[in-house]
């Protein structure tokens, strides 16, 4: 479907300053020109411009981080699920600003014990963005179980997370494809609030507050024994 610029405008209530300045910096694709000062606009603006819209609002994404994102993404906007792309270093706590290392210097760094360290990406208690790419949120996974090699009791628990995050992600996965599915114009951007707030919302709040009550529980039968 074709729009005028003051149809997009009143469809995304993004002003036509705002718009026209998305497509100067490459955020949006540029307009089909009919004729002089006469351009039509897509579905695919109608889209990006939804998305971009929701990103900054909610995640503070900047513009070069949105025109790096939708500049690689999948030729196939419409159905892809390539646009998941901008939540993976919130997904995986890494800061902007993180530091990165090499595995060779992550070990001098952080004083390493090899042995473990391989132990742990084989169990997959630590699982780097990259093979050769750490951080300190693998140092402080690494501390961790030296935590619980002090007090001479095995990091199983960690070994069980892993267990239970893969199953979480088949269906986090599956949650992505039922979207895709029904997926239209009109519900475009509620999809991606649902994508967003499921993953960074309800998912804390599920787990947070089912280990309060599991530690509320076991308070009061103590208290009551």
């Amino acid at each position: 479907m074709e729009y005028k610029i003051s149809e997009l405008v009143t469809k995304t209530k993004i002003p036509k300053s705002t718009i026209l300045y998305y497509i100067r910096e490459g955020l949006l694709p540029e307009a089909k020109k009919i004729k002089s000062n006469v351009h039509r606009y897509s579905d695919e603006h109608l889209e990006l411009i939804q998305y971009i819209t929701y990103m900054k609002e909610h995640f503070g994404s900047s513009n070069e981080q949105l025109k790096d994102i939708l500049q690689n993404k999948n030729q196939s906007f419409a159905t892809s699920s390539s646009m998941i792309t901008p939540l993976m270093n919130t997904l995986s706590a890494i800061p902007s600003d993180a530091e990165h290392y090499t595995k060779e210097a992550f070990i001098k760094t952080f004083n390493v014990d090899e042995q473990l360290l391989e132990r742990l990406l084989q169990d997959e208690i630590l699982v780097p963005m990259d093979e050769n790419d750490f951080t300190e949120k693998e140092a402080s996974i690494m501390n961790l179980v030296a935590y619980f090699n002090a007090v001479g009791i095995d990091y199983e628990i960690l070994k069980l997370y892993v267990f239970h995050a893969k199953a979480l992600s088949i269906l986090e996965h599956q949650m992505q494809t039922q979207l895709c599915d029904v997926r239209n114009d009109e519900n475009f951007s509620t999809l991606w609030k649902i994508v967003f707030e499921t993953l960074f919302n309800a998912k804390a709040y599920i787990f947070n507050r089912h280990t309060y009550k599991a530690f509320f529980r076991s308070l009061k039968d103590e208290v009551l024994n």
